[in-house]
């Protein structure tokens, strides 16, 4: 799970990092993000190592029984999404490293964790809207496929400026 973690926190900043401050800030659109506010949104999504270091306790079904739905899910890029209200984003424009330094630190943090601890305990202290309590496992599971559904859209942003 690192290892592919890894892989697309590693995309996502790259992608980031090469793009001027200017372009970090434009609406490509109508409608959309910036490449720094989609930045920040994942940033914010991201703070998820209070649940994953919080209680925890064996489970009582496979720990990747949610992975097929979560990746169904945030992998159809045919579905408009609304984000929870607790990760949007900033509104406004965002200096570049002010925007990748967090953001490197807490993905490096996600996939320290990742190398470190068993996965298949089912984190206790807080519930994903949709699925209910999700393993460590499927939280990182998660956070890859968002971030991966964020890289889509992404490549679009870009494309549009």
């Amino acid at each position: 799970m690192s290892k592919r973690l890894k892989n697309t926190f590693t995309t996502l900043i790259e992608t980031l990092e090469g793009l001027d401050q200017q372009q970090l800030n434009k609406m490509p659109f109508e409608g959309s993000w910036t490449a720094a506010q989609l930045g920040d949104h994942l940033f914010q999504s991201y703070d998820v190592l209070g649940t994953l270091n919080g209680n925890v306790v064996v489970p009582q079904r496979p720990a990747d029984e949610k992975v097929k739905e979560i990746e169904a899910l945030f992998l159809n890029f045919e579905i408009k999404m609304q984000s929870p209200k607790e990760i949007l984003p900033f509104d406004g424009e965002e200096l570049k490293d002010e925007l990748l330094h967090p953001l490197r630190s807490r993905t490096t943090k996600l996939t320290d964790f990742a190398e470190s601890v068993a996965l298949s305990p089912l984190c206790l202290d807080d519930e994903f809207p949709g699925f209910g309590p999700l393993t460590r496992y499927e939280w990182l599971v998660f956070c890859d496929v968002h971030t991966q559904r964020h890289l889509h859209q992404l490549s679009g942003i870009i494309a549009s400026l």
